[in-house]
C-alpha cells in the first residue's frame, strides 16, 4: 500500500485555502506579481501570524518572490518565528530557514535603528493583530513607520482583519501622561480599524513621531467586510500570543485584560480559558453569577465556575468565580465587563474591595493600559460603573467620525 504524505501547507490548502472567504494582503500582493516590492531591498516585520491561507509564511513567500530581495527580518514580541515567550527579550539572530538577518525590535530597541535599515528600501508589515490598543504589535508598527519617515524609506502594510470586527469602538483616547508601549497612540481601547486603516490614520493625522509622514502603501484584503469578526473570514487562525489561542480569545481579551493588570483575580490565564474568567479564593461563584446575570447586560451571560489553575495567579488552589459567554459581540460592552464584575465584588465584599486587594505597584500599568488615570480615580470613589461610563466612552463618536475617511472596507 502506498503511503500518502501531505505537507502542512497541503493540508491547510484542503482545510482552508479553497474556502476562505477573505484573502489577506500577502495573497493580494502575490497575485499582483509583488508589484509594490519589485526591484527593491525589502525588510519584513512579521511573526507566525504572517501567513497565507495555506499557512505559508510571508517570510518564505517574500524570500522566494521574483524580483524581490529580502534583506532583513524585524522581530516584534514573540519573535518572527514565534519562538520567544510573551514579554521575554528578543535577540538579534539569523533566520535558519532563509539565512536572512533578524533584528530585534522588542526589548531595549523598539524602533528600528538607521543601522538596522541601511540595506532596506521598503519595510513591510504583516502581523495579525487582536484589535485592542494594549496589544503591542500596533505600537511596533507605528514606531517602524516613524523610523521609515525619518530615513526616507517606504512602508507597506499587508492588511489583515480586525478580529473583533470593524465597527467595535470602545474606550477613551490615550492621554499624554499614560502614553506607553501598551498605549502608544491616542486611539480608543478598541479602535475598530484594520492595521492598514490604522496606519493611514496615524500617518495622515500626524500621529507618528513629530508628524513627519512616511511614504505608505496599504495592500488591502479581498472579501472582508466590517461586520465580520475573524471567525466569519474562514481564514486559519494562528495565535498571535500564547494566551490568544483562538479567534474568540480576541473577543475576550478586552473584557478582562485591564483588570488582569491588578494581580488580584485569575482571569483564566493559567487555566484553559484565557481572558474568559473572573476567579478568586474568596469569591462565591453562584452569587456572583446570579448578580451579573441579574443586570441583563446586553450580549453577555455568566455561569459559576470552580477551577484549580495550572500556573499563574492562584496556581494549584481551588478557586471560583464566573465564566463569561459573549452571545453578541456588537451589543456586548466588552471592555466595561471587568468593571461590572468589580462593582459586584465591591458590593458583595465591602470590607475588601477590588482595589484594596490589588497590588498598588500595578496601578501605574493599569492606568497605562486604560490610557487614563481618570478611570481609576473615578471608579475607586464608589466602585460604580456609572461613575466611569461617560468618561470611558466620551471619545468614541468623535473617533468614528475622524476615521471614516480612512476606512477601506464597507
Amino acid at each position: 500500500m502506498k503511503r500518502l504524505i501531505f505537507s502542512i501547507a497541503a493540508i491547510a490548502a484542503i482545510i482552508f485555502g479553497a474556502d476562505a472567504r477573505v484573502k489577506p494582503g500577502v495573497e493580494v500582493l502575490r497575485d499582483g506579481g509583488f508589484e509594490a516590492l519589485k526591484g527593491k531591498r525589502v525588510g519584513l516585520i512579521t511573526n507566525p501570524t504572517g501567513v497565507d491561507n495555506n499557512l505559508r509564511s510571508t517570510i518564505d513567500i517574500l524570500h522566494e518572490a521574483p524580483g524581490v530581495k529580502l534583506t532583513g527580518l524585524y522581530a516584534p514580541e514573540h519573535g518572527v518565528r514565534g519562538d520567544v515567550h510573551a514579554g521575554d527579550h528578543v535577540d538579534n539572530m539569523t533566520d535558519p530557514a532563509t539565512g536572512v538577518p533578524v533584528y530585534s525590535i522588542y526589548g531595549k530597541t523598539r524602533k528600528p535603528t538607521p543601522e538596522m535599515l541601511k540595506d532596506v528600501d521598503v519595510l513591510v508589515y504583516d502581523i495579525q493583530d487582536n484589535g485592542c490598543r494594549s496589544f503591542t504589535f500596533i505600537s511596533t508598527m507605528g514606531l517602524a513607520m516613524e523610523a521609515c519617515a525619518e530615513l526616507g524609506k517606504e512602508f507597506v502594510v499587508l492588511d489583515r482583519p480586525n478580529p473583533v470586527g470593524g465597527n467595535k469602538v470602545e474606550g477613551n483616547l490615550t492621554e499624554e501622561d499614560c502614553v506607553s508601549f501598551v498605549s502608544q497612540f491616542p486611539i480608543p481601547y478598541l479602535y475598530g480599524l484594520t492595521p492598514g486603516e490604522l496606519a493611514m490614520y496615524l500617518n495622515d493625522e500626524g500621529l507618528i513621531g513629530d508628524g513627519k509622514k512616511v511614504k505608505l502603501t496599504v495592500v488591502p484584503m479581498e472579501g472582508w467586510t466590517r461586520d465580520m469578526d475573524f471567525r466569519e473570514t474562514e481564514m486559519p487562525w494562528v495565535l498571535p500570543s500564547p494566551h490568544i489561542p483562538t479567534p474568540e480569545s480576541s473577543i475576550y481579551y478586552p473584557m478582562s485584560g485591564i483588570v488582569g493588570e491588578l494581580n488580584f483575580m485569575n482571569i483564566g490565564v493559567g487555566y484553559t480559558e484565557p481572558f474568559k474568567l473572573f476567579c478568586g479564593p474568596w469569591i462565591d461563584a453562584e452569587e456572583l453569577a446570579r448578580r451579573l446575570n441579574g443586570r441583563q447586560l446586553p450580549g453577555l451571560m455568566f455561569r459559576p465556575i470552580h477551577i484549580k489553575p495550572f500556573y499563574s495567579m492562584y496556581k494549584g488552589e481551588n478557586i471560583q468565580g464566573v465564566e463569561v459567554f459573549v452571545t453578541d459581540v456588537q451589543a456586548a460592552p466588552l471592555s466595561l465587563t471587568q468593571f461590572y464584575v468589580m462593582e459586584e465584588l465591591a458590593d458583595m465584599y465591602p470590607d475588601s474591595k477590588p482595589f484594596d486587594k490589588a497590588d498598588p505597584k500595578r496601578f501605574s500599568m493599569f492606568d497605562k493600559v486604560v490610557g487614563s488615570k481618570e478611570i481609576r480615580k473615578r471608579f475607586t470613589t464608589n466602585h460604580k460603573v456609572a461613575d466611569i461610563e461617560d468618561y470611558w466612552n466620551k471619545d468614541v463618536e468623535s473617533f468614528k467620525a475622524a476615521t471614516e475617511k480612512y476606512k477601506i472596507y464597507k
